[in-house]
């Protein structure tokens, strides 16, 4: 009997050790998976956060776009402005000075402003560069107008006399040259030309070609005040290689051209591609 009882009393011990240990390996197997879902809270959470400061850094970034578009913004119209004056200061200046240099600076000014999108002191900058080419140009124009009005020391005629004077300068007004200064002097090419024109702006005749045909003065008063406007882009004509290639960089045989343009040829013909090219220096054009 008391066997038995003890038989008994060891089978529902172990019983329950069994039990004890089945509900130690559940309650590690639900602590496992509490630990596991609050590591993908966690985990969710740290990305969420993550996001979150990405948005922010979006919006941080985006304001400090918006912003700096807007002090870009608020110094282009100067820019305008100033491109607006540097563009009636060059066509004031057309047939007076070369202005290629100048449009080319504009132009460049022009596109770093288009492409500037955050920076102020860019744009302000370029802004004072227009300005400064606007300045340079009027005070080229000055320059020259004050050149119109230089005339060398001495009467206007001499062996000519009022009449012949009166004749050749009535043939510089008709082909275009009024207000150009007209002296006459035997000093061109040491008295062998008839005429010259100096880089002043003025025109120099030997007398006696005030006794020359009318269609032959037209074509040398002509011919010289091509010169004239030749000197006035100078620089730029010299550096092209159309002028190179059309004239053999030869202004004699340019300003021929150009007389033919206005109307007066002379004993040299030019064909229709250097009439046409020869027609843009009279607007201050170099091709």
């Amino acid at each position: 009997m008391l066997r038995r009882v003890f038989s008994v009393t060891v089978v529902a011990a172990v019983l329950l050790a069994a039990g004890v240990v089945g509900r130690a390996d559940a309650l590690d197997d639900a602590r496992g998976e509490a630990v596991a879902e609050l590591r993908k809270i966690a985990q969710q959470t740290n990305d969420a956060q993550m996001r979150t400061d990405h948005l922010q850094g979006q919006v941080e970034a985006a304001e400090r776009d918006t912003a700096d578009r807007a002090a870009v913004l608020e110094v282009r119209p100067a820019f305008v402005q100033k491109i607006a004056s540097l563009s009636a200061a060059i066509s004031a200046a057309e047939g007076k000075v070369d202005t290629a240099a100048h449009r080319a600076a504009a132009q460049s000014a022009q596109q770093t402003v288009l492409a500037e999108r955050s920076d102020p002191a860019v744009v302000v900058a370029a802004t004072a560069t227009v300005h400064a080419l606007a300045e340079k140009v009027g005070e080229e124009v000055s320059t020259w107008q004050a050149a119109q009005y230089a005339r060398p020391t001495g009467p206007a005629w001499s062996s000519s006399g009022p009449d012949g004077y009166a004749r050749v300068r009535a043939a510089l007004d008709r082909v275009g040259g009024a207000g150009v200064g007209l002296y006459e002097s035997s000093s061109c090419a040491g008295g062998t030309a008839p005429a010259c024109a100096n880089s002043n702006g003025y025109i120099k005749y030997r007398g006696d070609i005030a006794g020359w045909s009318a269609d032959r003065l037209n074509w040398a008063m002509a011919h010289e005040l091509a010169h004239i406007y030749q000197f006035q882009v100078w620089g730029s004509l010299n550096a092209s290689g159309s002028y190179d290639a059309l004239f053999g960089g030869d202004p004699e045989f340019l300003a021929n051209c150009m007389a033919v343009v206005r109307g007066y040829p002379g004993s040299v013909g030019c064909n229709g591609d250097q009439q046409a090219w020869a027609a843009g220096i009279w607007v201050g054009v170099v091709r």
